[in-house]
């Protein structure tokens, strides 16, 4: 003898619709290190006031980027980035280890900054313009004169056009 089947509760089906839902999440791609990271094992590596800038790029690498006006500034940027929805890059995590060293090349300070020190930067939504793409008032009454046709159909180009048939048509 079979027993009968239970009808789905609301509860049961709230469960199942959320284990099927969360399980959608091994579909996105994994997160992508982007830039240079400092392992902070190997910070404690530099010492300061006697390392060299030749010992910071033996023990973590040779930087991202160094200061525009002070080559004596060394910069190593990283952040942690995962697509999103229509590709779009989002940002998890950020991290900057600012490296000073003094004029003999030993390093001075260490400094770290993450994504709450960064400094907003608005879009502008202005457009450049371009000299010659847009005609005065006088350009443009003028600019139609001998483009009207009156009867619509296809009037000669201007270039050569004779009567047809007299073989100096235009091309």
């Amino acid at each position: 003898m079979s027993t009968p089947l239970r009808p789905i509760t609301l509860r049961r089906l709230m469960l199942i619709s959320c284990l099927l839902l969360s399980s959608c999440g091994w579909l996105m791609p994994a997160p992508q290190l982007r830039g240079n990271k400092v392992d902070p094992e190997s910070m404690k590596e530099l010492v300061l006031g006697t390392s060299t800038k030749a010992d910071v790029t033996a023990v973590i690498g040779s930087p991202t980027a160094r200061d525009t006006f002070d080559d004596n500034t060394w910069l190593y940027i990283s952040e942690v980035t995962q697509p999103r929805i229509g590709r779009v890059l989002g940002e998890l995590n950020q991290n900057v280890v600012v490296l000073n060293f003094d004029d003999k090349g030993v390093l001075k300070s260490i400094g770290k900054l993450d994504k709450d020190a960064a400094l907003p930067s608005p879009m502008i939504a202005r457009t450049t313009a371009s000299p010659g793409t847009e005609a005065s008032f006088l350009q443009q009454l003028l600019g139609n004169i001998g483009r009207f046709n009156p009867t619509g159909a296809g009037a000669s180009s201007g270039v050569g056009g004779g009567a047809p048939g007299s073989g100096l048509s235009g091309m």
